[in-house]
């Protein structure tokens, strides 16, 4: 037998069906075995795999014993002449295989090889290849000096990216999501040491294997797309203090007199981690100190303009400590009580209903602590000021800077690449996908002479030659491949040429039942509108975009409307803008609103607001297809400062985009 193919698999069935439909084409003239060891899998893959696939060697462990020890079980069966180690969250191309075995019989001293692997979005996988974490290495990589000088030899040891990367190099080590090897060094260096459950196995391979006398070689050649990290999503495992207590061993094993890079390393876990637990809650901070700047802002400036108005002498110098600390704090207790700091968003209506509260119990202590009862005019002041500064900070952020907004606006402007039948229902169940917010831009046909046309409703908006264009044209942020209108070797050149587009780029399982991508997998079943969580029933979300209706309508109504109003008399040639302006009278009456969806909905079906002056409907390429999809989005996302952002980009489309 020619090659062993082996995949250690764990709750990654829907990446591992695209795996094997992509090998069964790569290794179709080759005498091969598929080995697929899974590790205790609760996602239903042992049946999908008996199933779709009984060829395949299936090894069923009964616990998750690890990547090092299931590999291991795999190899010790093994037959091939030689064997490949790939990761079942992978996708490779038509001539992967067979151009890695030729690199391997040209290379005589090679004992593992890797290829170039991609991320999703087209961007090279740095661990693809690495050196070892030495002293030096270590020091670089946890500091960041090697991101801070990625071309310097000095400074980016770790992952090389001062190389070349469409140029083969000898290298310390590859990723063991896929590496490459011929039985005889398998025979002579033995598999991977089970003292690595993740992470790490693959550099202490890649070691001994060059301790023995072979090279270890990065050929990009060939490349693969990986999904990284799949399998730990859906385990509870900490994958950073995994990696980083699997460099500790590395260099414990092999770099045993080197008891400062052991401290590097152990330091480094405990940084991440406390880095990560800001990065997680950086608005919840952020939003703190803003606060408390603008707290005692308010509070000096209260102050001093009432120091010019009477003859108050101002705060005693020793009290100055506390005033600044002991009123902020209780201001800074009480909103995070009642959940003004929040991870994802900027509250202004919270922030408001805390500033009132703060202020009752601050004026109260006052009676309690008559010593510190300076002056309760002062305290008036700052809370008239901080009423303007703590929500105009919030505003500004959240209007110009569009950060900390309570529910942004997340859809996916989708490209599908194909135009059968198979692409039609793709687009089709992401049509009525209503929890995804997926917006199809249009379909990628392969002929220049067929864009313009129209398949079902959706248009071709491009060709293969064109997409690149197309992607940055319209802003996609997401394409899809048609399963059996493309090849692995097209999709892999698509990919590669956009990888700083910063595109998810996504494969359709072959049942079309999930979408592949590199956040998460995406089931395409039907999802009843009764379930969607929609802001727009909210009776909040209603009342304050009532008071937004009639506050801005009121000043178009007296302001604007008469002039258009006029003009449109004695010009009867209707715009967008006359269109609208000449709407405002409705929104008193009670029957549209300044944004909403572009239908009212009738009372069978559920509410997704009064019918819109403007909405989504209007921004986007509203097409058969997609307008019940735009309102149902803008139902579920909808808010004070969604609206406005839409108002906005309106005026900018009927004035700046219609010249």
């Amino acid at each position: 037998m020619e090659l062993s193919i082996i995949i250690v698999n764990y709750n990654v069935k829907e990446f591992l069906q695209n795996l094997i439909h992509s090998l069964q084409k790569a290794v179709s003239k080759i005498n091969h075995e598929i080995i697929v060891v899974d590790n205790a899998s609760d996602d239903g893959s042992v049946e999908f795999i008996r199933e779709k696939f009984p060829h395949i060697n299936l090894i069923v462990n009964k616990t998750n014993l690890g990547f090092s020890k299931a590999n291991n079980i795999a190899l010790k069966a093994s037959k091939g002449k030689f064997i490949l180690l790939i990761n079942p969250d992978t996708i490779v191309s038509e001539n992967t295989i067979t151009k890695m075995v030729e690199f391997l019989n040209v290379h005589p001293n090679a004992g593992l090889a890797g290829c170039k692997i991609l991320n999703p979005d087209g961007s090279l996988q740095l661990a693809c290849r690495r050196s070892f974490p030495g002293p030096w290495t270590s020091f670089c990589k946890v500091t960041g000096l090697s991101t801070l000088f990625p071309k310097s030899k000095l400074f980016a040891r770790y992952n090389l990216t001062y190389l070349d990367e469409d140029s083969t190099h000898e290298v310390d080590a590859i990723s063991g999501s896929f590496m490459m090897m011929k039985r005889e060094v398998y025979e002579k260096v033995g598999g991977f040491d089970e003292q690595f459950f993740m992470y790490g196995e693959d550099l202490d391979l890649c070691y001994r294997v060059q301790q023995s006398g072979y090279k270890v070689y990065y050929y990009p050649g060939i490349q693969i797309i990986h999904y990284k990290g799949e399998s730990t999503k859906r385990s509870g495992l900490d994958e950073t203090k995994y990696f980083y207590d699997a460099m500790n061993l590395f260099v414990k094993k092999h770099f045993s007199t080197f008891y400062l890079v052991e401290i590097i390393l152990r330091s480094a876990i405990g940084f991440r981690k406390f880095f990560a637990f800001l990065g997680q809650r950086k608005l919840i901070f952020t939003g703190i100190i803003l606060d408390i700047v603008f707290f005692n802002a308010s509070l000096i400036l209260a102050e001093k303009l009432y120091l010019r108005s009477t003859s108050w002498g101002g705060f005693p110098e020793f009290s100055y400590p506390l005033i600044l600390i002991i009123p902020a704090a209780i201001h800074i207790v009480v909103a995070a009580l009642i959940g003004v700091y929040r991870k994802n968003s900027f509250s202004v209506l919270r922030n408001t209903g805390a500033i009132v509260i703060s202020f009752f119990i601050i004026s109260s202590l006052t009676f309690f602590f008559k010593q510190f009862a300076y002056s309760r005019a002062v305290v008036i002041i700052t809370y008239i000021f901080l009423l303007v500064s703590l929500a105009a900070w919030r505003i500004i952020l959240k209007l110009f800077f569009k950060v900390g907004l309570e529910i942004a606006l997340s859809s996916k402007r989708t490209l599908i690449v194909g135009t059968n039948k198979t692409a039609i229902n793709i687009a089709d169940k992401l049509q009525k996908k209503f929890i995804d917010d997926h917006i199809i831009q249009g379909l990628i046909g392969y002929s220049q002479k067929d864009i313009g046309n129209a398949v079902a409703g959706y248009e071709i908006v491009g060709s293969l030659d064109n997409i690149n264009k197309l992607i940055m044209d319209k802003k996609i942020n997401e394409v899809i491949f048609s399963p059996d209108e493309l090849s692995y070797n097209q999709m892999m050149s698509i990919v590669s040429k956009n990888k700083s587009a910063g595109v998810d780029f996504k494969l359709i399982g072959s049942n079309l039942d999930f979408l592949v991508g590199k956040a998460s997998v995406s089931v395409l079943d039907d999802i009843p509108l009764i379930d969607i969580n929609l802001n727009i029933s909210s009776f909040v979300s209603r009342f304050i975009k009532l008071l937004m209706d009639l506050t801005l309508g009121l000043f178009a109504l007296i302001f604007i409307y008469p002039l258009i109003y006029l003009i449109s008399r004695a010009d009867r040639k209707q715009s967008d803008f006359r269109k609208f302006i000449l709407g405002i009278p409705s929104i008193f009456s009670g029957r549209v609103s300044l944004v909403g969806p572009k239908h009212q909905a009738d009372d069978s079906k559920i509410f997704l607001g009064k019918k819109g002056l403007t909405g989504l409907w209007y921004l986007e390429n509203d097409s058969a297809n997609s307008g019940e999809k735009l309102d149902l989005i803008y139902a579920r996302n909808q808010n004070i400062w969604l609206d406005l952002e839409i108002l906005g980009k309106t005026f900018n489309k009927m004035f700046i985009n219609k010249r």
